[in-house]
C-alpha cells in the first residue's frame, strides 16, 4: 500500500506520535511526515507510507494554510501558551491597530524562529540545546506571508488566518506582531487548514484510521503521481519507464511534445505511465526557453528519486 494519508493531527501529540500510529497498521513497512506540526497545533499532517516515503523531499517545499489563534499580552519562552511565562502586561491596543499591523506583515520577511524548534545548529536541535540553557539564537531567514485574513478581535486573544510559504513558524509570526503593535505576543491555538494539495476536508482523525483500517481508509489512499499535484508532467510509456528505472537522464529530445511552456530551471517535473504509475522526479536543467535551443541529446533534467512499480 504506497500513498499518502491526510491524518488530522489532535492536540497534545507530536507529529512523530501520528507516525508511529501509521507504522503499527497492517500492510505499512515504512512511514514519514511531511510538514512538522507541534504538539499544541491540530490539522493536515499528510503521512507518506512505503515507497511515497520518498515524497517527503518534495512535499515539505508545499505552501501552508492556518488558522491561528494570538494571545496578547504575554511572552513566553517558548513563543506559545505551553511555555514558561516571562512577561505579562495589560493589552492597550484596538481592533484597527491590529488590523493595520496585520496587514503590514505580508510579502516577504525576514523571520527568526524559535528558540525551541526541531532546527539543528551543529548537529544539535536548537530545543535540545535551549533545554540545556545553552544560549543559541537561530539565524534569521526569509518566507513568505502571502495573506492575512482578521476572522475575530476577543482581547486578549486575537483569530486570524495565514497563508504562508513553507518553513514560516507561526509561533514568531505572534511574537513579531505583538511587537509590532507595542505589546507582547504568543500563539494560544493553531490549526493547520491546508499542506499543498492536501485539505483539512480529507484528512481522518487518529482514531478512524485505526478502527478503519484498511478497507474503509483504502478509498481515502493518495497515489503517489496524485500527491504530486501541482507537479508538471511528462507521461511516459513502460520501455521509457524502464530505462529510467535502469539510470537513463531524460534529454531535451526525450521531453519534446510535453506542453510545459512555464517550466523554469530548477522546477521538479514527474514522469508518469499512462495508467497514473509515478516512475520518477527530477529537476530541469533549462527553461522552456532555453531548452528549446539546445541540441536533442542535451541533459534536461536530473532525475533526483526513482519509485519502484
Amino acid at each position: 500500500m504506497d500513498g499518502v494519508i491526510v491524518v488530522d493531527k489532535p492536540a497534545g501529540r507530536s507529529s512523530f506520535d501520528v507516525v508511529r500510529v501509521v507504522r503499527a497498521l497492517p500492510g505499512v513497512k515504512k512511514a514519514g511526515h511531511t510538514g512538522t506540526l507541534d504538539p499544541l497545533a491540530t490539522g493536515v499532517l499528510p503521512v507518506c507510507l512505503n515507497e511515497a516515503t520518498k515524497l517527503v523531499q518534495f512535499l515539505s517545499l508545499d505552501s501552508k494554510d492556518y488558522r491561528c489563534t494570538m494571545l496578547l499580552g504575554v511572552e513566553t519562552d517558548t513563543l506559545d501558551v505551553e511555555g514558561k511565562v516571562l512577561t505579562r502586561e495589560e493589552v492597550k491596543v484596538g481592533v484597527r491597530d491590529v488590523e493595520e499591523v496585520l496587514k503590514g506583515c505580508t510579502g516577504e520577511i525576514e523571520q527568526v524562529p524559535p528558540r525551541y524548534s526541531a532546527l539543528k545548529y551543529r548537529g544539535k536541535t536548537f530545543y535540545s540545546l535551549a533545554r540545556k540553557g545553552i544560549d543559541v539564537q537561530p539565524a534569521p531567514r526569509r518566507v513568505e506571508i502571502r495573506r492575512i485574513e482578521l476572522l475575530e478581535v476577543r482581547l486578549p486573544y486575537v483569530t486570524f488566518l495565514v497563508s504562508c510559504s513553507k518553513g514560516t513558524y507561526i509561533r514568531s509570526l505572534c511574537a513579531d506582531v505583538g511587537g509590532r503593535l507595542g505589546t507582547k505576543a504568543c500563539l494560544a491555538g493553531l490549526r493547520r487548514l491546508r499542506s499543498g494539495s492536501f485539505h483539512e476536508e480529507g484528512a481522518l482523525s487518529v482514531e478512524d484510521l485505526r478502527s478503519r483500517w484498511p478497507d474503509d481508509v483504502a478509498c481515502r489512499l493518495i497515489s503517489m503521481a496524485d500527491a504530486l499535484a501541482g507537479m508538471p508532467t511528462v507521461y511516459v510509456d513502460g520501455r521509457y519507464a524502464m530505462r529510467l528505472r535502469r539510470g537513463h537522464q531524460p534529454t531535451v529530445q526525450d521531453l519534446n511534445g510535453n506542453n510545459m511552456p512555464s517550466l523554469a530551471a530548477g522546477d521538479v517535473v514527474k514522469f508518469v505511465l499512462e495508467s497514473g504509475e509515478l516512475v520518477a522526479a527530477g529537476a530541469a536543467l533549462h527553461d522552456s526557453g532555453r531548452r528549446a535551443l539546445l541540441a536533442p541529446d542535451e541533459r534536461a533534467v536530473r532525475i533526483k528519486r526513482i519509485f519502484n512499480g
